[in-house]
């Protein structure tokens, strides 16, 4: 039997506040979860004109309006912890916010007296089995600056997984049920993913793909269609990515950045409908625009060729040179989401839906790398690791919190005829391993053009559901908050 899990990561543990100075604030935008135990201490408290203005605020209400699971702040709250929320001002602020932007009920009564919510964020914690895993949500600023530019991020070279590599699991570890049992096999498989998300022989995009098949295999097995060993079949799909053997057989799957280029519209374009869009997410997005050459006139050709430019001149270069910036965002999304079990797939008895985690996590990845090659169209050859963790940082403050941004976006696949295995191909790929062209054609000429190897078209399977330059106007007409 091993030693208890290493699953406190060296980053989630290593951070640490910096307060005022902070671009952003997390006491904005969203609700406050206060839990019973906190609540109890602030009427405790005596009489003072912070106890009055925390009394003043606090909505008990919230206890029969259920938030999502990781809280509205993304602090690790359950339902059954929220208690009451912290009811925001007019400008939409907490008002326990002092004038040099820090928490008044830390700085005059103690960290001790913080909520649990308020106490952990961004920290995210998890059960896991009868241990605790920690990750990070990047919709703080110096979140996301810890876990895009650590150069290794779970903090050893030579293990994925410290302590995991190698060893069978035990028993307990496996999962036979009952309360606060591991799914079966959690560790071995958070293994194989850990260790395919970091191997650089292959593009970060073939690896996603390989990443999909390992979760249909897994569901088949689940389901009895498959008959194998979850064992077996890691150490043999491992050997398999291991030898490269199907490298050949990925580069012939699509490339249909104009199908792509519409789901990252359609997706932001549901972000920007929310009634709580923040300035920060706003300015991406505008960056955004501009860098796919959006404005009068604009078709989803005319914009897919110029997204296209971003991408080879731009983006793809920069991320060529840091490759560890867009792991860490998938490494740490795993861990988050404990992927790919998923918060239902860890309930006991409930079965993993894992072809359906890997499409909400291929829809999150398609989003963000469209707006950061969006964004690196803005800014051309000075696109640098601080517009990366902004954008990152703004986005996820908008569809990490979201209660139903992930249901919405995987509604939107299915809409799309982009929940299967091509589809998600398409907004995986953007070029083949090495391309990068001076400039794309239109998506327009490259649809007549004879002789591709592969027999493909820019309309790939479901693009006829596609909604084409309407999707365009529903984002470029967006109203923007200023």
């Amino acid at each position: 039997m091993r030693p208890n899990p290493p699953i406190r990561y060296p980053y989630a543990e290593s951070f640490r506040c910096i307060g005022s100075a902070c671009e952003d604030t997390c006491c904005q935008g969203w609700s406050v979860p206060i839990d019973r135990a906190a609540y109890e201490k602030y009427h405790s408290l005596p009489v003072s004109a912070l106890r009055t203005l925390i009394l003043q605020h606090i909505d008990t209400d919230a206890a029969q309006t259920p938030l999502r699971t990781e809280g509205n702040n993304g602090a690790g709250s359950t339902p059954a912890d929220v208690f009451a929320k912290i009811r925001m001002n007019d400008a939409n602020e907490c008002p326990m916010l002092s004038k040099d932007r820090l928490c008044r009920i830390q700085a005059e009564l103690g960290e001790g007296l913080l909520s649990h919510a308020c106490a952990t964020y961004p920290r995210i914690v998890l059960a896991a089995g009868g241990d605790e895993e920690r990750a990070l949500t990047l919709s703080c600023p110096e979140a996301a600056r810890l876990v895009l530019l650590t150069p290794n991020l779970l903090g050893r070279s030579s293990s994925i997984s410290p302590g995991l590599a190698g060893v069978e699991e035990s028993a307990a570890e496996v999962g036979e049920g009952g309360a606060g049992a591991l799914p079966p096999h959690f560790w071995r498989v958070r293994e194989s993913v850990l260790a395919l998300l970091k191997n650089r022989a292959y593009p970060l995009w073939q690896r996603l793909f390989l990443l999909g098949i390992l979760c249909r295999r897994l569901d088949s097995i689940g389901k009895g269609e498959l008959n194998r060993g979850i064992p077996e079949f890691l150490r043999d799909f491992d050997a398999t990515v291991a030898t490269g053997a199907l490298r050949a057989a990925m580069e012939t799957l699509p490339v249909d950045r104009a199908a792509q280029l519409d789901v990252v519209l359609r997706l932001a374009g549901m972000l920007l409908h929310r009634s709580n869009v923040r300035p920060r997410f706003v300015e991406c997005v505008q960056a955004f625009t501009v860098g796919i050459g959006n404005g009068p006139g604009a078709t989803l050709e005319s914009l897919a060729a110029q997204y296209s430019l971003a991408h080879d001149r731009f983006y793809e270069p920069f991320f060529r040179r840091h490759p560890h910036i867009l792991e860490n965002y998938l490494i740490n999304t795993v861990i988050r989401g404990q992927f790919p079990f998923g918060r239902d797939g860890m309930q006991a008895g409930a079965p993993p839906p894992m072809e359906c985690e890997f499409a909400l996590l291929t829809a999150q990845f398609a989003l963000m790398k469209g707006l950061l090659i969006g964004v690196a169209g803005f800014h051309g050859e000075r696109f640098a690791a601080e517009h990366v963790v902004h954008t990152v940082q703004a986005a996820a403050k908008h569809f990490e919190h979201h209660p139903e941004f992930l249901k919405l976006a995987h509604g939107l696949l299915v809409e799309s005829g982009m929940d299967g295995a091509r589809g998600l191909a398409i907004l995986l790929r953007n070029a083949g391993t090495g391309e990068v062209s001076s400039g794309p054609k239109p998506a327009s000429q490259e649809k007549d053009a004879p002789g591709r190897p592969d027999g493909r078209s820019v309309l790939a399977q479901g693009s006829s559901q596609r909604r084409g330059p309407g999707s365009v106007r529903g984002l470029a007409g967006t109203a923007l908050p200023e």
